[in-house]
């Protein structure tokens, strides 16, 4: 299916996608999206004829455990409601921990790489066909930037992604930002990974924009989009007509009239690629048994094991593992931090409001040692009950104000000197 040229939907800019000229589809996150109700911008933009596909961030399927059939059935809602050609994920881990390891679950509220390695490949291909055989729609793949590498890791980007489609005959969505993400931080050529990956596997292309910071990528879709992204993009575009290419922005909104500014330049870009074969339905690649090993227990566990260390090391405090970049671990971490008030700050803006200029501060404190383990809605009531146990803040008038706004969506009661304890014993628990 041709989809042409796309931006990410968000409620923030939902009049200016629906009044941008030439877009011929969207992508909307689908954990943002109520099962039985659209936005009203969607159901206007689908009555224009106007393609809406789901973007999945949760079901985390480089992860040790099986997917969550929860999760699969709300993804495959959301495409039925939106009568949606295919619907998308990423190739990463989101959580670790839990019945296989022995310790509390957690969540690391972002993307995070799964190791290249053959033992992992197999998790991944028995939990992609596990969500295959669970959606009506066919399903695609987005690579991820990383900050860090897996030590000892047995296959390139494009080798992974390669066997991954061989043997699964998954779709791929190809982010031509987090190619040029990976190849600051990691070294990694972005036209060895096109040479490599099987190009007739794209579905759509996502484009988006990103910083640098003391020689680290950040990618962060609240920025323009740079000439090294749009290089990859041509670099794509010389081998292959790609069905799709889509503009990302998640943050940090710019008028109208600069997104199609970016617009004009990624279709200047493609314009410009000359005689590259074009994708169709027909060019999809089929997987090349039909069926795919069941992962051994023993190897999910190992993977698990390593995943939850990795993690716990970003957002509990606890040690490196063997093998990583202590310094590109400790950037992530504070990214991670980061991201985590940035976003309970928009679930929760009563308690930036509250605060004021202390609440960034406040927030990575607690955030140092304390993993998010449910959710940013939680984790806004953890948070306010950690200041109030602690009788923070100091001046009574916002004190008193946290005190309602976490009793109207809490408890009845403020957190007394019982509840500090428990908190303070879980979170030992939780940093071993």
């Amino acid at each position: 299916m041709r989809l042409g040229i796309g931006i990410g939907w968000r409620p923030e800019i939902a009049d200016e996608v629906e009044a941008l000229p030439g877009i011929d589809w969207v992508e909307a996150v689908a954990e943002n999206l109520c099962a039985g109700h659209l936005p009203d911008s969607l159901v206007r933009l689908r009555e224009r004829g106007v393609t809406v596909v789901p973007h999945g961030v949760s079901l985390g399927l480089g992860g040790a455990d099986r997917p969550d059939p929860g999760k699969l059935a709300d993804l495959a809602a959301r495409a039925t409601l939106l009568g949606a050609p295919l619907v998308t994920e990423h190739i990463a881990f989101v959580r670790a921990g839990g019945v296989r390891t022995g310790s509390p679950v957690l969540e690391a509220g972002h993307l995070l790489p799964v190791p290249r390695t053959r033992a992992a490949l197999d998790v991944l291909c028995e939990n992609v066909r596990i969500a295959q055989d669970a959606l009506q729609v066919p399903l695609a793949l987005e690579n991820i930037a990383a900050l860090i590498s897996w030590p000892d890791e047995e296959l390139t980007e494009g080798q992974f992604l390669a066997e991954l489609v061989g043997r699964t005959g998954v779709r791929l969505l190809i982010d031509v930002a987090n190619l040029h993400t990976n190849h600051v931080n990691r070294g990694e050529d972005p036209a060895t990974a096109l040479d490599e990956l099987p190009v007739e596997a794209i579905a759509y292309v996502h484009v988006a924009g990103g910083v640098e910071k003391d020689g680290v990528w950040h990618d962060t879709h609240a920025h323009p989009v740079t000439a090294p992204v749009l290089d990859v993009l041509a670099e794509l575009r010389s081998r292959v007509d790609p069905p799709g290419v889509l503009l990302e922005r998640d943050d940090a909104f710019p008028p109208a009239g600069e997104l199609a500014v970016e617009l004009d330049a990624i279709r200047g870009v493609l314009e410009k690629g000359g005689g590259a074969p074009a994708i169709t339905a027909a060019s999809g690649v089929t997987a090349a048994s039909g069926v795919t090993a069941v992962a051994p227990e023993p190897v999910r566990d190992g993977l698990a094991v390593a995943e939850t260390a990795l993690l716990s090391a970003l957002v509990a405090g606890t040690p490196a593992p063997k093998g990583f970049d202590r310094q590109r671990l400790r950037v992530q971490s504070r990214a991670l931090a980061a991201k985590r008030a940035d976003v309970v700050a928009k679930v929760a803006p009563e308690l930036p409001e509250i605060l004021g200029s202390g609440y960034r501060e406040a927030f990575l404190a607690y955030a140092g040692a304390r993993p998010m383990t449910a959710g940013y809605r939680r984790d806004a009531l953890d948070f306010a009950e950690h200041l109030l146990v602690a009788g923070r803040p100091e001046d009574d008038a916002a004190r008193r104000r946290l005190t309602h706004w976490w009793r109207d969506r809490a408890a009845p009661r403020p957190p007394g000197r019982a509840t500090r304890l428990v908190r303070a014993a879980r979170s030992v628990l939780v940093g071993r």
